[in-house]
């Protein structure tokens, strides 16, 4: 049980690096805004793309059980820039709307740091891809 516990936490955890990797990719122009708003405004490009990759990678790692820690180091380089340039919940007056949200947040996405700092110290269970091709012969 312990083994398909360890595969939906990996399969949950990936998903939100998907989505958020389809999301940039998809609306494309949106996130170019976003970043232009955001003060990033040299070689947009590589960020962007940087971003993907870094995303589609890390997520892909995790799921997938194969070198998880440096998939998760991968998560968190592109996560905790992101968490704190575009999550200052800080700068915004006390009480207001967008100061409840960009604080709610914040603290979610340290809540997926956390997770991705387990994900790197932890060993994948049974149903990783590494053990998959050394129990088959292919």
């Amino acid at each position: 049980m312990k083994d398909v516990f360890d595969l939906l936490g990996r399969i949950l955890l990936s998903f939100i690096f998907f989505f958020e990797a389809y999301d940039y990719f998809a609306f494309e122009q949106l996130n170019r805004q976003a970043m232009t708003i955001y003060g990033l405004t040299w070689n947009q490009d590589f960020f962007l793309y940087g971003a993907i990759l870094l995303l589609v990678l890390g997520g892909l790692m995790i799921l997938l059980g194969y070198r998880m820690r440096l998939g998760a180091i991968l998560l968190l380089i592109y996560w905790v820039p992101l968490t704190f340039i575009v999550h200052d919940f800080w700068v915004e007056a006390e009480g207001t709307e967008s100061f409840r949200l960009q604080s709610l947040f914040f603290v979610k996405n340290l809540a997926i740091m956390g997770g991705l700092l387990l994900a790197a110290t932890h060993v994948s269970g049974r149903y990783r891809l590494r053990r998959l091709f050394a129990t088959t012969r292919v």
